[in-house]
């Protein structure tokens, strides 16, 4: 589309986009204006958008707090960006984000999802009611748990995900409760206390709490604890710069999220195009499958980044490296998997039927699903999950 910059902000604003000092707003030639909603869209004064996918939904409020440069995003209703940089990301309903935002390609932002100010991620998916607080960086994570706004997981302020590792890589990704149960917002919140840090790549399960200050670097998979003060070893130890440890459980939990990403995409592929609307358009629901392909991508790269290095090292048992291409190209062509189709046929039914009764609200329905059909999507999921890590893992050593 050739449309003078000046010609766009005349359709927008003929349209009903609020945009109280035009001439401080930049909007880019490549701006597809009818996938801008005039519909209370808000432009804030110092507002820079670009890029022939971004798509703005009514309700949304653009530099609230501070001038906002936003490039290829997918923004929904009544989301609200009030400062900051955001590139390739999408953001559902009633998402929020403070100002001194840094927003990179492949964040995703589900329904209520929100992050306070001075916040940087990428690769990052927050599902529905996830908070993170002031000056976080949180970049190649999935985050889940909690059932609403006041029952929701949380990152404390001043907490970091450390991905990126002295042997310079970042094959790093922390699942933080997981997609199969997560997806149901039915389980317990978990807690990340402020001023602490976890070591990807790292799992955790629902129902825990790290207490403020705590540098996490291990896996917990058991349900409601509480993790407090892990210093791990103190003093001067020996140590070989470039040399790996805990390999397989590092290549493991790359496949376990990659394997997680996975069933989000059968989620959002065969189950949340159930509820395209006017609140969830097509458009919306295709800039989710784009950028979660964007997040696989990103996963399997550095993964494979990973088993290039391990294939350098010295006296390594190169046993990963040997079978990576197999795993490899395993990974790729089951990325779209559907898992058992009875179980998924029946969980769909079990949502269209509540579809036909309460309407489109995703998170009503998902809410009031009842048990026992929460659990047949939970299994069928898990079951694509468990196809994926028992293909790749099974052929190595135990």
């Amino acid at each position: 589309m050739d449309i003078k910059k000046s010609d766009i902000k005349k359709i927008l604003l003929k349209k009903g986009v609020k945009i109280s000092n035009p001439n401080c707003v930049e909007i880019g030639n490549d701006i597809d204006p009818d996938r801008i909603s005039g519909n209370n869209v808000i432009i804030h004064t110092g507002s820079k958008i670009f890029g022939k996918e971004t798509l703005i939904l009514s309700g949304a409020v653009i530099g609230y707090e501070a001038p906002v440069t936003i490039e290829n995003c997918y923004i929904g209703p009544n989301v609200r960006l009030n400062g900051g940089f955001f590139k390739d990301s999408v953001f559902l309903k009633n998402a929020a984000f403070g100002s001194c935002a840094h927003v990179r390609e492949g964040t995703i932002f589900e329904e209520e999802a929100s992050a306070a100010h001075a916040v940087g991620l990428k690769q990052t998916i927050l599902f529905p009611y996830v908070t993170l607080g002031s000056q976080i960086n949180f970049c190649d994570c999935l985050m889940a748990g909690g059932t609403d706004k006041k029952n929701h997981s949380e990152v404390g302020s001043s907490y970091i995900h450390f991905n990126f590792t002295p042997q310079q890589d970042k094959a790093t990704p922390s699942l933080i409760g997981d997609v199969p149960c997560g997806v149901m917002l039915n389980q317990s919140p978990i807690f990340l206390g402020g001023q602490g840090g976890l070591v990807g790549p790292t799992r955790l399960t629902y129902g825990l709490t790290i207490a403020a200050g705590t540098i996490y670097r291990k896996d917990e998979l058991r349900p409601n604890r509480l993790i407090v003060n892990d210093a791990g070893k103190g003093g001067n130890i020996a140590y070989v710069p470039g040399k790996y440890f805990n390999i397989k459980r590092i290549f493991l939990n790359n496949i376990i999220y990659i394997a997680n990403l996975a069933a989000l995409m059968n989620w959002y592929q065969h189950v949340r195009y159930l509820f395209v609307s006017d609140q969830f358009p097509q458009h919306l629901l295709d800039g989710l499958i784009q950028k979660l392909t964007l997040a696989i991508n990103e996963r399997i790269r550095r993964l494979d980044e990973l088993v290039n290095k391990f294939s350098e090292a010295s006296g390594m048992d190169n046993e990963i490296v040997h079978n990576w291409p197999e795993i490899s190209d395993m990974i790729q062509s089951h990325q779209m998997t559907i898992g058992d189709e009875q179980l998924r046929n029946q969980f769909q039914s079990a949502i269209q039927t509540a579809i036909n009764t309460s309407g489109k609200n995703y998170l009503k329905v998902i809410r009031d699903l009842d048990e026992n059909d929460a659990k047949t999507g939970s299994f069928w999921l898990q079951g694509i999950v468990d196809q994926m890590v028992e293909n790749a893992m099974g052929g190595l050593k135990k």
